[in-house]
């Protein structure tokens, strides 16, 4: 049984976590966090180790079967006891089942057949396959965007778009947990947020420098050229 003042004590002492896109690093470094994430009891810890590990960003680049993931994911509800995790769980499901749907078509794939992802819009998304937003446009607004963005190779835009989606979705569940446990993943899926954005937005930066320079080598023998030797 978690101790709730622990709890209280453990949330009071991290700091905000709301300014996604503005701030450059997460507002703690990962090193703090896990040392103030060993206040959790023994099964809390296990629970949050789940949830990250299914959660995981990373699982957006790999080439992971989407079947694989949702099995993974139905297994961890199965044993998720707090409404609000099972709800940030499915959210998040929903939301890669989409990408993946994108994606697949994107790749010149027909529309998937059986329970090929999570929730409850993957018959529909079969069924209107050929319709840009797959005729969700009410449900997800977000997914529209985020197809013009796939079908432009804006990997960047398409990551700051989805780590928005996701960060709204914690929010709206954050507002009924303040110093709980659910508080504490709640923080932590953000501070993971932070953490991929801060990662991402170097290495479009490096990818940028990378370029520039590559365009100025490129210009270096017309410049000696016209430069002539003197």
């Amino acid at each position: 049984m978690s101790d709730p003042d622990a709890y209280i004590a453990l949330v009071s002492s991290l700091p905000s976590s709301e300014r996604l896109f503005v701030a450059k690093q997460p507002p703690l470094s990962e090193l703090r966090l896990r040392k103030r994430l060993s206040a959790l009891d023994e099964d809390d810890a296990k629970t949050l180790h789940r949830i990250e590990h299914i959660l995981s960003w990373a699982s957006y680049d790999a080439q992971a079967e989407i079947g694989e993931v949702v099995k993974r994911a139905r297994s961890l509800l199965r044993n998720l006891p707090q409404p609000t995790l099972r709800a940030i769980v499915a959210d998040r499901m929903e939301l890669r089942s989409a990408i993946a749907a994108l994606r697949m078509r994107r790749d010149g794939m027909a529309a998937p057949s059986g329970q090929w992802g999570f929730g409850k819009w993957t018959r529909h998304i079969a069924a209107n396959w050929s319709d840009p937003t797959f005729r969700l446009d009410a449900p997800l607004p977000w997914l529209r965007e985020a197809g013009s963005l796939l079908e432009a190779g804006d990997a960047l835009g398409l990551e700051r778009h989805l780590l928005e989606i996701a960060f709204r979705q914690l929010q709206r569940h954050g507002g009924l947990h303040h110093f709980d446990f659910e508080a504490v993943v709640i923080y932590v899926l953000k501070w993971t947020l932070f953490d991929r954005w801060a990662a991402s937005d170097a290495q479009a930066a490096a990818r940028r420098f990378a370029q520039l320079s590559d365009d100025a080598l490129q210009d270096f023998p017309d410049l000696m050229l016209e430069g002539g030797t003197g």
